[in-house]
């Protein structure tokens, strides 16, 4: 543990997990050299994560915050009293749980009940008070980043990518209504609706449409007129740009492509994972083609779409879940051995995931693009970086520059809006507090300032905002805490990360155990599956080569 923080709170079974996981390495390769002790200890740990928390279905949602009743929101209710047009009938907001509480998914899950009582406005500090807690702090008047000991700059890349698809707020009205499908379904590349998938699609060979440029496969431009903002026709109503989108530049709205959703050019990491999607699907379906030559262009299409999400999930998995913990043993996918666990049930998008996953920190406020340092917010809606340097050479010098470190006092200044309008969500959201949360995951609840971080101005800090450690707000709490060791993340946020992941992914229909099989992949795609282990191997068989392996990494070298 950091210097300095008072561990005693840690609980000691956390402690013993935490000592025996982290040592021992011997112990933890002659367990992973043996399949059948692997299987048993990989079973065991997964469901040890996923226990830490009650499972699904939860009781409550964010439902309960509607003040109208859903599905009133008709002109035949006007007659019945209380009746406001285009809302509904009112409701009153009392929490408990209903039939439509239980399975209406378009409202945002939550693992805990609302606290109105935690919220009050009077009980917490004003939202701008905040932002010293997450402003970078200065050293001779320019701000300093700390950087991660551990990650490099793909890995925040690759976090925004994969949870933006499952991820989704509907608007800034309903905010308590969740817009996907509450899967890893890579709707960023297909689209979030049959419809919309049908958009890009080429419908020839199973492909998705794309263009070349300099030698290159890409996704098809999405403005026909930049200058007037006239989307092409093929692509129109595929989503409504945000108006960020809308107030570019014509030069870089001209290089926007047709992708899946609403973000997908917003930052340039984003756009280079789901080109490599796109590539992947594409060549796929030469693959399936050439040993499946009695099948169509449907067929190839959805068996194409069904190995690559598969093959994301396992790096997910296997890859992305070991970067962040600091563990000797890694975790690996065994679908077959958790079918018949009491947390096997439906996915459902909680809040608390939402917020655990808002890692602004963990971008820098600058980035190294062609060997020059450039700010970060000029990745935003800017795909010429892209296309000037190639796929393979942007995943290399993304790989060989670090990420910034997850927690307190490292937000770009350009992101700490984004952290308060965070942390008025939770508030919107009535979260209930850090140390119910910490509760929740069987954590101990901290009873002083110093046993949430060693950091001296955090804890002053925190202190004066907030004057006791019970009225901690649940994200502030979240990022205060300190990184362990070798790790990516603080122990709350990994423990919850580490709750909803696994029971997210695991639970994907792809990986029931009736149709993770050759049959549903094909010989050919069950062999892509098993063989493809990392990211590197996605980017390195979808790159012009010129003799040379590209580096693509979660890590920094040491």
């Amino acid at each position: 543990m950091a210097q300095g923080r008072d561990t005693s709170r840690d609980g000691f079974g956390n402690k013993l997990q935490t000592l025996f996981l982290t040592n021992f390495k011997g112990v933890w390769d002659f367990i992973q050299s043996n399949k059948t002790l692997k299987r048993k200890v990989n079973k065991f740990l997964i469901n040890n994560a996923i226990y830490k928390a009650p499972t699904r279905p939860y009781p409550f949602s964010l439902m309960t915050l509607d003040p109208y009743i859903p599905g009133t929101a008709d002109d035949r209710f006007q007659a019945v009293e209380g009746y406001v047009p285009g809302k509904g009938l009112p409701k009153k907001t009392d929490t408990y749980t209903s039939w439509e509480s239980l399975i209406n998914r378009t409202y945002i899950g939550r693992h805990l009940p609302p606290d109105p009582e935690f919220n009050k406005p009077e009980n917490l500090p004003a939202l701008e008070e905040l932002t010293v807690l997450f402003k970078k702090k200065e050293s001779n008047g320019k701000p300093v980043t700390i950087y991660s000991e551990k990650s490099t700059l793909l890995f925040p890349y690759w976090v925004q990518w994969f949870t933006d698809g499952f991820l989704r707020k509907k608007d800034r009205v309903e905010w308590f209504k969740n817009t996907s499908n509450h899967h890893i379904d890579l709707c960023p590349v297909y689209g979030l609706t049959a419809s919309k998938t049908a958009m890009l699609r080429a419908f020839k060979g199973g492909k998705l449409k794309s263009q070349i440029l300099n030698g290159e496969e890409y996704p098809p431009f999405y403005y026909e007129d930049p200058e007037k903002g006239i989307v092409k026709p093929e692509f129109e109503g595929l989503y409504e740009p945000l108006s960020d989108e809308r107030n570019l530049e014509p030069a870089k709205k001209a290089k926007l492509f047709a992708m899946g959703v609403e973000r997908a050019n917003v930052q340039i990491g984003y756009v280079m994972l789901n080109v490599l999607c796109l590539r992947e699907h594409n060549r796929l379906c030469d693959l399936l083609a050439k040993n499946c030559p009695t099948w169509d262009d449907e067929r190839l299409f959805q068996t194409a779409r069904n190995i690559l999400l598969v093959v994301i999930m396992k790096i997910i998995l296997e890859e992305y879940i070991n970067h962040i913990t600091p563990y000797h043993f890694k975790f690996f996918v065994d679908p077959s051995s958790f079918t018949n666990e009491r947390w096997y049930r439906t996915n459902w998008m909680t809040m608390e995931f939402s917020l655990v996953y808002r890692w602004h920190s963990a971008l820098p406020s600058t980035l190294i693009y062609g060997g020059q340092e450039i700010p970060m917010q000029a990745s935003l809606w800017n795909n010429q970086m892209l296309i000037d340097q190639g796929l393979g050479t942007l995943f290399e010098e993304t790989s060989s520059q670090p990420a910034a470190r997850i927690g307190l006092f490292n937000t770009a200044d350009f992101l700490l809006p984004v952290e308060l309008a965070s942390i008025d969500l939770g508030r919107k959201s009535q979260m209930a507090s850090y140390n119910d949360y910490r509760e929740m995951c069987q954590y101990p609840r901290v009873t002083d300032f110093n046993q949430i971080t060693s950091d001296p101005d955090a804890q002053r800090y925190l202190k004066d905002l907030y004057g006791n450690v019970d009225r901690v707000e649940f994200y502030v709490g979240l990022y205060a805490e300190d990184v362990r060791k070798n790790s990516a993340l603080a122990p709350l946020i990994g423990r919850l990360v580490g709750i909803d992941a696994f029971s997210q992914a695991l639970t994907n229909p792809l990986l029931a155990e009736s149709i993770f099989n050759p049959e549903t992949f094909s010989p050919v795609g069950w062999e892509v599956i098993h063989t493809t282990n990392t990211l590197s191997d996605l980017v390195n068989r979808n790159t012009p080569q010129n003799g040379k392996s590209y580096k693509v990494t979660f890590y920094r070298s040491r």
